[in-house]
């Protein structure tokens, strides 16, 4: 803890250390994260039904709750998504390398065109999504470098990162943009 150091620890920090300053989470709905990777994903893809979208408290986007068939037995698995802009009940969403490229769709960064909008992007393959997941984030496909595997992405703040391309993101923008009310210029 860098108290000796200069600067504030804001309040969203405070909130870890416990004690007084705990975030409220009672009614959380629970971690978004994309899907544990899997066969299916690997090699071809799978398709989810947008059930729900919900509000999670303390958090500025809204959550959709997606269910998939399990490809092993029988039965539905429900994960819950950062919902993209434009997502709705009763879409299907597509996950895994031959997904197409519309918005919702999780595929890897290494199987989009340079220049897709992206959101929910794994940094290290398999972490199911940590980067740009607040309302009205996204991030841009740069380039792909064939070669080492490596795709450079542009993240929300401007800055240009090298991940894996096996790294998968979702196609979109995160929905619930509007609410630091800058001009958001659409692509």
């Amino acid at each position: 803890f860098g108290a000796a150091k200069m600067g504030r620890v804001i309040r969203a920090q405070r909130k870890g250390a416990g004690s007084v300053f705990k975030s409220h989470t009672k009614r959380r709905k629970g971690a978004a994260a994309l899907r544990t990777i899997d066969y299916a994903e690997r090699n071809g893809y799978i398709k989810g039904i947008v059930k729900d979208i919900l509000h999670d408290p303390g958090r500025g986007a809204p959550l959709a709750r997606v269910v998939f068939r399990d490809p092993y037995r029988y039965r539905l698995n429900t994960e819950l998504f950062v919902a993209a802009e434009g997502m709705h009940t009763g879409q299907f969403i597509y996950c895994g390398k031959k997904a197409t490229l519309t918005v919702g769709n999780v595929l890897p960064i290494g199987n989009m065109p340079e220049g897709s909008i992206i959101c929910n992007i794994e940094e290290k393959a398999g972490d199911r999504g940590s980067i740009a997941r607040t309302s009205g984030n996204y991030g841009t496909v740069i380039s792909h470098n064939r070669d080492t595997g490596k795709s450079r992405v542009k993240l929300p703040s401007g800055q240009k990162k090298t991940i894996p391309s096996a790294c998968r993101a979702m196609v979109g923008i995160i929905a619930g943009g509007g609410r630091v009310d800058k001009p958001m210029l659409k692509a």
